[in-house]
């Protein structure tokens, strides 16, 4: 891989640059993934059309990507699905009728518990929050900001604070890489420091409970509260209005098992499909494999107890699964740009160059929260933990070991910059999803959410620096 130094970090930043500022994410992304290999070309722009043309085709040589992308708009079939058949509306009423939910705050708190409870895998937490929480959100004219935000402050940062998931096997390989001895209670001492993830998680909570809203979804929570609207005027969706309003058809009772047992199904099938993808060990199985079977087995249960019921014929089911998988080709557009930016900036070798600024001389006191910040820089500019992890914790760990450093306090820097940028970058894969499983602006969801997400990562980093002047703690 070629060293492109400091030109390697304006891919991605022209990207996220471009998108917030005009909300055009599609030419925003197209135009950093022709920068980056513009750049590869000696500056020639046609070569770098057309390596940027192979780049977006060769995103499907990822078997990885392609799951998502597919499973991501199978998302669609399984929500038309549920809709139509009455199941939604049958779970509201029942919910209703219970007195479970009769107010946004106990929904939010609701799926607040739902998001902690499924911390097996981070898109399954905003599919199941977002298919959920979204027709209760609109009952209550709460706006769709406000649920994306809910559904995507419990995904990442869950799953990465109970790490018995496809996280803690990624972290957990990194650490036996160098040669860690016990790397997973590594992993387990570093949760209780992950102050960004805690912060995030405990933040979500209080807005939902004391709905203190500041920033940009301040203006959307008065909007809905004034207006009605739960989207902005002119609020482009990755999910087609037709997947996220199909009637319930005509005839049918609305009932909640129509949508609690495809999505009971679909979560289970999760831990199944990593511990069969993962030879036995749950913490070795691939997160994106078991989720493409799980929305799978979400379908086709479904389709079982519709056809059952004599609620939808075999062609209709077909038909409504083609239907909505067709709604969310917005969606997938947007992976596969997105996809292909983080594989452009790999070729260029952007997160290196940025890990490569902390090596400079710096007093110890700062290197963990300078890790922090980086790891913060890292994934936010490419929209991947994971990639975070592999490029930080080959750095970190060893800088623990050498400088008398806290290593689970290293590893928890790297843990929580790594989510900082899953969970708010325009280009991370969750942020997609938990734009279009709450069927929220995606643009509008990043703004909304990021100041939340700069407020737990400042908090974050003042926690760093205490510790890191306390002498006592750090070293060890």
């Amino acid at each position: 891989m070629d060293s492109y130094g400091w030109i390697s970090i304006l891919p991605p930043l022209l990207a996220i640059i471009l998108a917030i500022r005009t909300k055009q994410v599609y030419p925003s992304l197209f135009l950093g993934i022709w920068l980056g290999w513009t750049a590869v070309n000696r500056w020639n722009p046609l070569l770098g059309l057309r390596d940027t043309l192979e780049a977006t085709v060769n995103t499907f040589k990822d078997s990885g990507n392609t799951k998502v992308i597919i499973f991501s708009m199978m998302v669609g079939a399984l929500i038309i699905l549920m809709q139509h058949s009455g199941g939604v509306r049958g779970f509201i009423r029942w919910i209703s009728e219970k007195g479970l939910v009769n107010n946004r705050r106990s929904a939010g708190i609701m799926l607040w518990l739902i998001g902690i409870l499924i911390f097996i895998e981070s898109n399954m937490i905003n599919l199941v929050i977002g298919s959920i929480g979204r027709p209760l959100f609109d009952k209550f004219k709460a706006p769709r900001e406000k649920l994306a935000y809910l559904a995507h402050s419990t995904s990442a940062p869950v799953c990465v604070m109970i790490p018995f998931n496809g996280w803690g096997a990624v972290l957990t390989g990194l650490l036996v890489a160098q040669q860690i001895e016990n790397p997973f209670f590594t992993v387990l001492k570093a949760v209780p420091t992950n102050f960004y993830a805690i912060f995030t998680i405990l933040l979500v909570l209080f807005i939902t409970v004391t709905n203190k809203d500041f920033g940009p979804m301040a203006k959307a929570e008065k909007r809905a509260r004034e207006t009605g609207k739960v989207i902005r005027d002119g609020a482009q969706l990755l999910v087609s209005e037709e997947t996220i309003a199909m009637p319930v058809k005509e005839g049918v009772t609305p009932r909640p098992i129509n949508m609690l047992l495809p999505l009971v199904s679909m979560v289970l099938t999760v831990p199944l499909g990593l511990l069969v993808t993962g030879g036995g060990n749950i913490t070795q199985g691939s997160g994106s494999t078991a989720v493409f079977w799980a929305v799978i087995m979400g379908i086709a249960v479904g389709a079982v107890i519709y056809k059952i019921q004599g609620i939808f014929s075999l062609k209709e089911i077909l038909d409504l699964v083609m239907k909505g998988m067709g709604g969310l080709i917005p969606m997938g557009l947007l992976m596969v740009f997105a996809f292909t930016l983080g594989a452009t900036c790999k070729t260029i070798g952007t997160g290196p160059y940025v890990a490569t600024l902390a090596s400079a001389t710096i007093h110890p006191a700062l290197i963990i929260p300078m890790v922090f910040l980086i790891a913060c820089f890292i994934s936010f500019a490419t929209g991947t933990s994971w990639g975070t992890f592999a490029i930080m914790i080959p750095i970190a760990v060893p800088l623990a070991l050498n400088m008398g450093l806290s290593l689970p306090l290293m590893v928890s820097a790297v843990m929580g910059g790594g989510v900082f940028g899953d969970h708010c970058s325009p280009i991370s894969d969750t942020t997609m999803i938990a734009s279009m499983a709450c069927a929220c602006d995606h643009i509008d969801h990043v703004n909304t959410q990021l100041p939340y997400a700069l407020a737990s990562a400042g908090l974050a980093l003042l926690i760093y620096l205490i510790l890191g002047f306390n002498r006592r703690f750090p070293l060890g």
